[in-house]
């Protein structure tokens, strides 16, 4: 539970007036310490916030990363052996308060002047995203999905039932606890699994959370014109500006160092990390706490038990189910007090949590033309090409594709192209073209399947994935395990209760209102931990709140229903009745005005009069009849407020 302003501990708040904000220094803060657990996103922007907001001398923190380079999950790498390596792509929204407030502060190494926001603003505004080819099905043909949700009522009456349901109807349930196949076969869940990597025994919960967070935009899921993306991988585009920041400021990244345990001291009312215990470089260690010290875990990890293979040889997977370093750190916490979370819930099921990807370099005419044919762009133009992910739809594997601004590093070769490649059915599905299972395939034979997908002659296929492409694979176990079904308590909270040191960061760490396996994620609870335990007297960014927004409501409902307003919506009579008759009453007022601009009706709708009697009537049965379930959010709202007025009347 977050205690607001006037108590002790981090306020959320909203607009711009603290925005612009400089909080005090809080008092006595040169005397403490900060250690961080993990270089991703969440522990790089704790240490970030500490210099920035709390004014911490940056000779007092000391980061801990197990690996040789920082990122975590946000990585970019060309390895001179295997070739290049991107394991996933981070799709940014306009609305990721906390990441922008960040990124405003944090130059680019790039651009000189620039900050990594506006060097993101200004390139977002000047080549905007958006695919002119979402779905394709027969080897790379056009699936012509059109920008359409195709829900019937059956659908999308199952769709409101979940956005409208409580956290505590959904704790740990699963997606097909709550759908059936009249939703799993609209175009609406080809986008939605793709895009998000949810599978139907992943979180209702979460997938909720995700319906409630994104509703602004809905109406840019179909073309991802919703989708914002920076110049270069996220490694070079964000991680590596960020770990310069703090460096510059004297922070200390400890590389090949493997936090083992946080000890602590814990009781019913306080808790307190004593003791830090990590192995550097093969040697153990350890550092005793003081009062002074404050300690940031980022406990679990998407990325754990990654493995890599290359263009002849597929990738190995070495650990099994509950395994992995920062997942062996967590479990330690867990068993020390129930208020450090569940770790077993997330990672009890590999098969269940994992995803291979693979990136394709190639400069092959043939190829890059059957591309452009998909995706109507040049590869090689140095702006947006796919525009996000192109799925495969008849793909046994599942498999999407995407390829960003090219290049995607900056040593790329100006003639080469890389192409990012995941699937989703990677244990026992053999391929349309390689009739094997995903993840016992070799690069050259994942390049092979894809190739298949883009429409490559299947004479053509077999060379040119040897010859002309170099394939890098990765097998990623846990890289949606933070999507298996839960309940509250599972995850840690951002700063326990009663913790007087200890934060958790990352995207294991609870939170309100906001969606993991987001960059926002990670920057928030980095924000709000470093906030909470420092006492920073600033507001953090509430997560936007257009699941509140009228206009958004409404606007999502037109685009649920393919553009098509209220009148021809798939409802029922007696509520199709009821609303229109409802409508009359909104004739001549702002509400009639709003429903028109957002398409959701035309002006012949509000006129002319009607009975009055009936109008009554039909407010009556708008109130009390079951139209949030059948209609959705928009319809509810407009008869709820158009009731409302008659009453008043």
């Amino acid at each position: 539970m977050v205690i607001f302003k006037g108590g002790t501990a981090m306020y959320y708040s909203s607009g711009n007036y603290e925005a612009f904000a400089t909080p005090e220094k809080p008092e006595g803060i040169e005397n403490k310490h900060a250690y961080i657990v993990g270089t991703g996103l969440g522990g790089l922007s704790a240490a970030c916030y500490l210099i920035r907001d709390v004014q911490m001398p940056g000779k007092n923190i000391t980061l801990f990363e197990s690996l040789p380079l920082a990122g975590g999950s946000c990585d970019g790498l060309h390895d001179p052996q295997k070739g290049y390596i991107m394991r996933g792509g981070r799709e940014m929204d306009n609305h990721f308060e906390c990441m922008w407030d960040l990124f405003r502060s944090i130059p680019s190494i790039v651009n000189p002047g620039e900050t990594i926001f506006s060097e993101y603003y200004k390139l977002n505004k000047e080549d905007p995203n958006y695919s002119l080819c979402r779905v394709t099905e027969k080897q790379g043909q056009d699936a012509h999905t059109d920008r359409k949700y195709d829900l019937n009522k059956s659908a999308e009456k199952q769709l409101m039932k979940l956005m409208f349901a409580s956290d505590e109807e959904l704790a740990d349930k699963t997606i097909d606890d709550v759908f059936d196949e009249d939703f799993y076969k609209t175009n609406f869940w080809v986008y939605w699994q793709t895009m998000f990597a949810f599978e139907k025994w992943h979180s209702a919960l979460e997938m909720k959370k995700y319906m409630q967070r994104y509703v602004h935009h809905i109406d840019g899921l179909p073309d991802l014109s919703a989708l914002r993306f920076t110049r270069y991988n996220q490694y070079e585009s964000m991680i590596l500006p960020m770990v310069k920041y703090i460096q510059d400021a004297g922070a200390v990244i400890l590389y090949n160092t493997q936090v083992t345990n946080v000890v602590c001291d814990c009781t019913p009312v306080r808790k307190e990390a004593v003791r830090i215990e990590y192995t550097q470089d093969g040697e153990e260690k350890a550092l005793d706490l003081t009062e002074n010290d404050l300690v940031f875990v980022t406990n679990g990890s998407q990325g754990d038990g990654s493995a890599y293979g290359d263009q002849t040889h597929a990738p190995e997977v070495q650990i099994v189910n509950g395994q992995g370093p920062s997942v062996e750190l967590w479990k330690k916490m867990a068993a020390q007090d129930d208020a450090f979370g569940h770790p077993d819930v997330f990672f009890r099921d590999i098969k269940e949590t994992s995803w291979e990807s693979w990136t394709v370099d190639t400069a092959n005419p043939e190829i890059l033309e059957a591309i452009q044919k998909i995706c109507h762009r040049d590869p090689l133009s140095g702006n947006v090409v796919t525009g996000g992910i192109v799925t495969a739809r008849d793909s046994s594997w599942l498999i999407s594709w995407t390829i960003n601004r090219q290049g995607q590093f900056q040593d790329q070769p100006d003639d080469h192209c890389l192409i990012w490649v995941y699937g989703l059915n990677c244990w026992d599905d053999c391929g349309d073209y390689i009739q094997k299972p995903m993840f016992m395939c070799s690069g050259q034979e994942l390049c092979a399947e894809w190739l298949y997908h883009i429409g490559i002659p299947t004479d053509r296929i077999d060379e040119l994935a040897e010859k002309e492409c170099n394939t890098t694979p990765c097998m990623m176990p846990y890289v949606t395990s933070f999507f298996e079904p839960r309940k509250y308590g599972d995850r840690p909270l951002v700063v326990p209760k009663g913790s007087v040191n200890l934060a958790f960061l990352g995207q294991y760490a609870e939170t309100p209102r906001d969606t993991v396996f987001t960059t926002e994620y990670s920057i928030r609870t980095g924000m709000e931990a470093v906030y909470t335990l420092c006492n920073v007297d600033r507001g953090v960014p509430e997560v936007w709140g257009s699941i509140y927004d009228i206009r958004d409501l409404i606007k999502a409902g037109v685009k649920m229903n393919d553009g098509k307003m209220i009148k021809d919506w798939p409802i029922g009579a007696a509520e199709k009745a009821a609303i229109m008759g409802a409508l009359k009453l909104a004739h001549n007022t702002d509400l009639e005005t709003l429903l028109i601009r957002l398409g959701a009706a035309e002006k012949k709708d509000f006129e002319p009069p009607i009975d009055k009697q009936k109008v009554t009537e039909a407010a009556e049965n708008v109130k009390n009849s079951n139209v949030t379930k059948a209609v959705g959010a928009a319809a509810a709202v407009i008869a709820g407020m158009v009731a409302l007025k008659h009453l008043k009347k």
